[in-house]
């Protein structure tokens, strides 16, 4: 079975941490900031960890 190619979307929106957990941005955090409350913001700091389904889903794209 040949080789998959690394799906170029996700490469660019999640990484791999040293241990193997998936991580990624929350959406909405980039633009129209002003109507947005403090406490939404802040909600949008920071990186969530992926588990499950979704953390498989996204290793097989990336080719791991």
């Amino acid at each position: 079975m040949p080789k998959l190619k690394t799906h170029s979307g996700t490469k660019k929106r999640v990484r791999l941490t040293k241990t193997g957990k998936v991580v990624r941005r929350h959406a909405t955090g980039n633009h129209f900031l002003e109507k947005k409350s403090a406490s939404r913001k802040r909600r949008f700091a920071g990186v969530e960890v992926l588990s499950g389904k979704q953390s498989k889903n996204i290793r097989r794209q990336l080719g791991v």
